[in-house]
This record gives C-alpha cells, structure tokens and sequence, in this order.
C-alpha cells in the first residue's frame, strides 16, 4: 500500500469528507488529487473504503481508520518527544500587513527573552486564522473578531480602530452623506471578501444608513483596497490605519455612526507561561504604535 494514499484516507476519514480534508491537511493538495489518489487505494485494496454522499466509512474503511489512526495520530507527540531539548516553538499568525509593520518589535523582545525560541509566522485571512487556532495549528492569531466565542477559545481585546471610506482625489465626493443620498451608489465597492469583518461591519453601517451597495471588487488585502481606489476602480471602505490608507492619489472620507472594528488575540485553551508572555508584549507594543485606540483588557488568571 502506498503510504501517502493512506495518509489522505486517514484525513478523509477523520474530517467527514474530502473537501473538509483538503481545508486540513498540513500541506496544499487540490481536492482531484486527493479523490484520484483515493481511488487508486481502492482500485489497490479491491475495496471501497467510504461513500462520498453523504460522507460515510465502510466496514472496510473503519477497519483501515483503525489500523492507521494510531501512526498518524503518534506522529505529533512524537515530534514533541524528540524536540524536548530544542528551544521553546511559538506559532503566530496574522494578516501579512501585521506581521510585516507590526510584529517585528514583539517578536525582538521575545528573543531577548527566549534566545532559543523557534518561531513560525503565518499569514492568513481572518476565517483562516479563527480556523488555525480551533485546529491548533498554530498557537495565538492576531485578528478582529465579532460576538463571543465557544470555549476552549479564548480572546482579549487589545485595539479599536474606525473605518474609513476611501475615494480617489479625482472624486467630487466630499461627504460619505453625498453617496448614502443616492441610497444604491452606482461606483463599485472595493473591499475584502463577504466572510471578513471588516465587510460584514461596512455592511451593517450600510444598512443603518437605508444603503444598499453590493461588493463590486473584492480585494485580498487592505493594501489592495487602497491601491484599486488609486487607480480608479471605484470606492474603497478600509480600516483606519495610517500606512495602509495612505496614499497621494486617494482621499479619506470618515464614516459616522458606522461600527469600529476590534482586534484582539486568539488562543485555544490554558496559556502557557510563553503565551501569556507573548500576549503582554503584544499589549504593550500596541499601546505604544496606537497610544489613542488601544483597550487594554486583563489577562485571565
């Protein structure tokens, strides 16, 4: 039997499918090549080993969980094992303009502290991360977030930051008024993709407002927002920060009465004493770079 076939099997099998599969495996594979691949061990095996719809193991197919669950699931703690004698692991992820602006000085003061500290830096989009963290594969997410959270998740608050709607400095627009008069502006919307908060915020300022302004362009960073509205494609709704929004070709417009977008930190479980380290040098590294939109939280005991 090849080992690979039986290492995507086993995550078929313990995420109910192959899609839920694909989102979870530690290393990018399309969704064909995992049903291709699957298909040869059953052409192999002379067995099937699941039914796809509804998801679904054969007898087969629990035979074979059984008989791999306890090399694959052995994997980690033995790695952890074999690391006991390594410096500490730190695992952060965050959107890439955070850990490329704003981390950097967090991550130097923990290695002073920790000079054996091995440390992985992941960039994602918010689901991404909320995803991550209730995985664990990785250990704190900086990230907005909205609503409460089911443990074992915990978060805390550490800045609120307004939005703001950017226009191109060609625009006669002055107002963000001018544009809720129109009640369905005809300009495209430039903003991220429908499962981030920042555009489920816009969207609920918009329909205090009584507007109704579907997505137009949907960009994968806050940069890109910033940098469509500077040529022209339309109107941008951002985050007010300062190195994200500037820029000499675009105009930032305030938006009152709209939500404020929150971001905290996110951690699955206890902290360890190296997290509750990471976390206050975060705290402070934010009260210094945003002195006036920081809001300190305590840590849990």
């Amino acid at each position: 039997m090849n080992i690979h076939h039986l290492e995507l099997f086993y995550y078929v099998a313990r995420h109910g499918g192959i899609s839920a599969a694909v989102r979870h495996m530690p290393y990018g594979i399309q969704q064909p090549a995992v049903s291709s691949q699957i298909l040869l061990l059953e052409e192999d095996l002379g067995v099937k080993l699941f039914v796809r719809q509804p998801f679904r193991l054969t007898p087969e197919g629990e035979e074979m969980l059984e008989f791999v669950r306890p090399f694959f699931e052995n994997l980690g703690p033995m790695a952890v094992r074999f690391r006991r004698t390594l410096g500490p692991q730190l695992r952060i992820a965050a959107s890439e303009l955070l850990l490329r602006d704003h981390l950097p000085p967090v991550i130097e003061r923990l290695k002073q502290a920790h000079p054996a500290l091995r440390l992985t830096l992941r960039a994602g989009t918010q689901p991404e991360l909320e995803t991550w963290v209730r995985e664990r594969e990785i250990d704190l997410a900086l990230l907005p977030l909205r609503g409460r959270l089911r443990a074992p998740l915990h978060s805390l608050r550490l800045l609120r930051l307004p939005l703001v709607l950017l226009v191109n400095k060609k625009s006669k627009l002055k107002s963000a008024a001018e544009l809720w008069a129109q009640r369905k502006p005809v300009e495209p919307l430039i903003c991220l993709g429908p499962k981030e908060i920042l555009t489920q915020l816009f969207q609920d300022g918009l329909k205090r407002q009584g507007v109704t302004w579907p997505l137009g362009v949907e960009a994968s960073s806050m940069e890109l927002i910033t940098r469509y509205v500077a040529l022209g494609e339309g109107i941008g709704a951002n985050i007010a920060i300062p190195n994200t929004i500037r820029d000499p070709k675009v105009r930032v417009l305030p938006l009152e009465g709209f939500p404020q977008i929150e971001l905290s930190v996110l951690w699955n479980g206890p902290l360890t004493p190296l997290l509750r380290g990471v976390v206050v040098a975060i705290q402070h590294q934010v009260a210094k770079a945003w002195p006036q939109a920081s809001c300190p939280e305590k840590l849990p005991a």
